[in-house]
């Protein structure tokens, strides 16, 4: 009986454990929600652009997903879907073509707010991108300002695309603990 009771005892302490570290933010933290639409605009000629391819790989390895591209970005981070909503801030860094096989791009790159209660902010996002999916999902990393300490994590759901010129815009939701 002895080993059944403490077996049923961990049981218990494993998942109030699990529980604990998934339910609500530690003491000093905060929990918030962002959306906002990042526009890569592609098209539009040096004065437009927001997007400029700066490696391509090697011609052997041609690829119709641009494998081994790297592009460099300062798309804006607007409030509503439309390029011409409030401006919120900017995307800046960079994508990789990282599928060979199929359009996933590795996303690094700096949300940096410039209006609003986040202004002089920022939330470093990481991770893959796989471009073919609904809804992918990409790691916060870190922050600056009132989002020091941040962690957690992004959904993006592309929104409007344009095969022809590339661009695009697609909806962030980011769900971000951060220190109070």
């Amino acid at each position: 009986m002895a080993g059944i009771s403490s077996f049923a005892s961990l049981a218990c302490l494993v998942a109030v454990a699990l529980l604990a570290a998934t339910a609500v933010p530690a003491a000093g933290e905060t929990e918030t929600h962002l959306r906002m639409f990042w526009h890569d605009v592609v098209s539009g000629g040096p004065n437009v652009s927001t997007v400029v391819q700066v490696a391509e790989g090697p011609s052997s390895n041609a690829s119709a997903t641009g494998f081994g591209s790297v592009v460099v970005i300062d798309d804006p981070l607007t409030e509503g879907p439309n390029l011409t909503s409030r401006l919120l801030g900017r995307a800046q860094g960079m994508y990789v073509s990282a599928g060979k096989d199929s359009l996933s791009l590795m996303m690094a790159m700096n949300f940096v707010f410039i209006d609003g209660a986040y202004n002089g902010s920022s939330l470093a996002i990481l991770g893959a991108n796989p471009a073919e999916r609904r809804v992918r999902e990409m790691a916060v990393v870190g922050g600056t300002g009132m989002f020091r300490f941040a962690r957690g994590y992004c959904e993006a759901r592309t929104q409007w695309i344009d095969t022809r010129t590339g661009d695009a815009t697609v909806e962030y939701n980011l769900y971000v603990r951060h220190d109070d």
